[in-house]
């Protein structure tokens, strides 16, 4: 088993199809970069993420920072359900992992304080299998197109839906599950609220063919994406998917949102490519 616990360690019901077909003749090669909050990178921030190579799978996670308010480290509950999830697919047949019955399960068995959002995809015989609750999310971009972008789960305006430990907060349940098949050259882009609150899809997209031009390999990619994410959110000057949802909200905002940024970029590859 090789499996990647990254972020925090410190390591530095509803159905969706697309309709093309798809046998397993693919692996899942990813890469990641994390890029904590510069105010809290002596303690790692609040995302956690992990990538099971041999499993072909890969996870986020976005612990909710209200929690520090109460006197929680608010990054221990998207460590541990990410640690879990992690053991949970070692559980899965292998080829056939269940996204949703990983997160249910890494959710009953997590006990720290705390919420998060959560995002699990999986590469299975069909294409790729995937569960996405709250503002975490996935999208997938081929030909230099985005062909499928998670939607976001929110009660309301900033308030994302999240796991919690106990009985409060949502259900694994309430999360979405997607089931897409893919295809030889797909690549896949998933992230925290940091990722996708910096950056519309059209600017993850042109970055991801940017890179594939250069050569880049999943990580270097993840690096890319993640470090424009960033300079989107300390740019006051330039409109940014949150601020439009501010201001749609009722809300005078301009310009990007700082936070936490996790980027996991996996490719579709040919089962005999290296």
């Amino acid at each position: 088993m090789i499996c990647h616990l990254m972020g925090v360690l410190r390591m530095n019901g509803l159905q969706v199809y697309l309709a093309i077909p798809n046998k397993k003749s693919f692996r899942l090669v990813s890469g990641s970069c994390y890029l904590p909050h510069p105010a809290k990178e002596e303690t790692g921030g609040e995302d956690a993420h992990f990538i099971c190579a041999n499993d072909e799978a890969i996870g986020v996670a976005d612990g909710v920072g209200g929690w520090v308010e109460v006197g929680v480290d608010a990054d221990e509950f998207a460590r541990e359900l990410m640690c879990n999830s992690v053991a949970a697919i070692q559980d899965e047949p292998k080829g056939s992992i269940d996204p949703a019955r990983v997160l249910e399960k890494a959710h009953s068995s997590t006990k720290s304080q705390g919420s998060s959002t959560a995002c699990i995809i999986a590469l299975t015989e069909e294409g790729i299998h995937a569960i996405n609750l709250g503002d975490s999310g996935f999208i997938v971009v081929r030909d230099g197109c985005t062909v499928y972008h998670s939607p976001v789960q929110q009660h309301g305006f900033n308030f994302t839906y999240q796991l919690e430990s106990g009985d409060g907060g949502d259900l694994p349940s309430s999360g979405q599950v997607f089931k897409i098949p893919v295809l030889s050259g797909d690549v896949i882009i998933a992230g925290t609220d940091g990722l996708f609150d910096n950056l519309y899809n059209n600017e993850i997209t042109a970055a991801v063919v940017h890179g594939l031009r250069a050569g880049f390999n999943p990580q270097l990619m993840a690096k890319q994406i993640a470090t424009l994410a960033r300079e989107r959110a300390v740019d006051k000057n330039r409109q940014t998917p949150f601020a439009k949802a501010a201001q749609d909200a009722g809300f005078r905002y301009y310009g990007g949102k700082l936070d936490d940024i996790t980027v996991v970029v996996s490719y579709i590859a040919g089962s005999s490519n290296t």
